[in-house]
C-alpha cells in the first residue's frame, strides 16, 4: 500500500511517489485484476411507509461497497484473489474499508490512501419493500485520484490476469488509460456500468471492451451513446407488464445489436426477475483467452468440479467457439425464487460469480449459471456481499439455472 501527502486540491503525479517498476507484485499469478470504486454504502430502512418531511422509525446500518469492491469481495469468498486498484482516505470510512480488505487476506497494494482523500460514501434511503427509493453519492475522490499514472504503475498486474474489469466511475482518463494498458498486454476488458449516466462512457473506450453488463436502463444508454443520439428510449412499466421473455428480448435486441456491432464481444443484460440474457458475436479480438489463465484453488476448483459433474460443457457456450464462431447468439438465463432482504448487491455478485468461474476454468454458459447462483445468495444477505457461500447449495442453483437455459436467437453473419 502507498500512503503519502500532497497539497489540497493538487493532481498527484504518483511517478515520484511510489518506486513499483521493476518490483514483484503481492497478488499471485492468473487474477482478475478490478479497477474501481470502493465506498461506504449508508443504508436507511425504514420500519413503516416513509412519510416526506418526516422521520420514520427503522435501521441505519453502514455496508462496504463500492461496485468494483464488491465484486473483488465475492470472488474473494468464492476462492479468488483480485487485484485492486483504488483510492480510499485517512478518514473513518476509509478505515474500516480498509481493514476489512487487509482482514480478507488480500493485497492493499493497489489502493491509493493519502489524507487529503475523501474516502467515497452513498447514502441510500430504501423503501419497505427493499428497492432503493432515492439515494445520494459522494464519490468525487475516484476521478479525482484514480488517475492514469495511478493506474499505470501497476501495468505488470496483466500479463497474468486472465481479465481487466473497470466500473464506470473511473474518469474517462483513467478508463482510457486502463484499456489501452490492456489491449498493449492482449487482456480482455470487462466494462461494469455502474448507473445509467456513467454506463455512456462506454462511447469512449468500446473499441477495447470484450465483456459489458447493463440492465435494461443502462443498455439503452449505452446503445444511445453509440448511436450518437437517443434512438432508444426506455422501456416503460407498461410495456413489461406481463410481457414474455422472447417479447422482452425481441425488444431490446436492437440496443444489443448495436453494442455488439461497435465490437463488444459479449453483451450480459440483467432484465430482474425474468433473469439474464447472454448476447454475444464471435470475432477474434484477444490472443490470450480467459481460460488460458485459470485458478482451480479453493472455493474456485471445489465449485468447478462440482459443477462440471452436474453439468458438461455445453456446445454453444466455450470460449473458443465465442472468438472464433460467425454467428451471433442469445440465450436467456432463468431467475431463482428468493427470499428478498436487499437487491443493492445482486448484479455485482452476479459479476463477481461469473468472473470466478470463467478463472476456474468453466464456460460462459456454466459461469452465468453461477453467478445467478451467487446472485440469489446476495439479495437474500443484509451485506451487499454474503459473509460466506455454500458449495452446495450454489452448485445445486447453478444447475437449476443452468437447466432452465433456453437459446432465443441464433444466425449466420456470414
Amino acid at each position: 500500500m502507498a500512503e503519502s501527502t500532497v497539497p489540497k486540491g493538487a493532481k498527484r503525479s504518483v511517478t515520484s511517489e511510489v518506486a513499483l517498476r521493476g518490483k514483484k507484485l503481492e497478488h499471485g499469478d492468473g487474477e482478475v485484476v478490478i479497477i474501481g470504486g470502493m465506498v461506504l454504502d449508508i443504508h436507511a430502512t425504514p420500519s413503516v411507509r416513509a412519510n416526506s418531511g418526516t422521520t420514520v422509525p427503522g435501521k441505519v446500518y453502514y455496508v462496504r461497497g463500492g461496485v468494483g469492491r464488491n465484486v473483488a469481495e465475492c470472488m474473494s469468498k468464492l476462492g479468488a484473489k483480485p487485484f485492486m486498484i483504488s483510492a480510499i482516505g485517512f478518514d473513518m470510512a476509509g478505515n474500516l474499508l480498509l481493514n476489512q480488505w487487509k482482514s480478507a487476506g488480500l493485497s492493499a497494494e493497489g489502493i491509493l490512501k493519502d489524507k487529503d482523500i475523501e474516502t467515497p460514501v452513498v447514502c441510500n434511503l430504501f423503501d419497505i419493500n427493499g428497492e432503493v427509493a432515492a439515494g445520494v453519492a459522494s464519490v468525487e475522490a475516484l476521478e479525482k485520484y484514480l488517475t492514469p499514472d495511478w493506474i499505470l504503475h501497476f501495468r505488470n498486474a496483466l500479463p497474468s490476469a486472465p481479465v481487466l474489469m473497470v466500473d464506470a466511475n473511473l474518469s474517462l482518463p483513467a478508463l482510457e488509460a486502463a484499456c489501452k494498458m490492456a489491449a498493449d498486454m492482449e487482456c480482455p476488458v470487462w466494462f461494469e456500468p455502474v448507473s445509467v449516466t456513467k454506463s455512456r462512457r462506454i462511447s469512449f473506450i468500446a473499441e477495447y471492451v470484450t465483456f459489458v453488463s447493463p440492465n435494461e436502463d443502462e443498455l439503452i444508454a449505452m446503445a444511445n451513446a453509440l448511436s450518437g443520439c437517443d434512438k432508444f428510449q426506455p422501456l416503460k412499466e407498461s410495456q413489461k407488464k406481463n410481457i414474455s421473455v422472447m417479447s422482452l428480448f425481441q425488444l431490446l435486441k436492437p440496443a444489443i445489436w448495436v453494442l455488439l456491432e461497435n465490437g463488444i464481444e459479449v453483451v450480459l443484460v440483467t432484465v430482474g426477475s425474468k433473469g439474464v440474457f447472454l448476447c454475444h458475436k464471435g470475432g477474434p479480438r484477444h490472443s490470450k483467452k480467459p481460460t488460458e489463465k485459470i485458478n482451480r484453488s479453493g472455493f474456485g476448483g471445489q465449485l468447478f468440479n462440482a459443477f462440471m459433474q452436474k453439468c458438461p460443457p455445453s456446445r454453444y457456450s466455450g470460449f473458443s467457439e465465442l472468438n472464433k464462431s460467425s454467428h451471433f447468439f442469445a440465450v436467456h438465463f432463468p431467475s431463482l425464487a428468493a427470499s428478498v432482504v436487499r437487491l443493492t448487491g445482486a448484479g455485482d455478485c452476479l459479476v463477481g460469480g461469473i468472473l470466478t468461474s470463467i478463472c476456474a476454468g468453466l464456460d460462459i454458459m456454466q459461469s452465468v449459471s453461477v453467478g445467478i447462483a451467487v446472485a440469489k445468495a446476495a439479495v437474500e444477505a443484509e451485506a451487499n456481499v454474503p459473509n460466506a457461500f455454500n458449495l452446495s447449495a450454489i452448485a445445486d442453483d447453478a444447475k437449476s439455472v443452468y437447466s432452465g437455459a433456453k437459446v432465443l436467437f441464433h444466425q449466420s453473419m456470414l
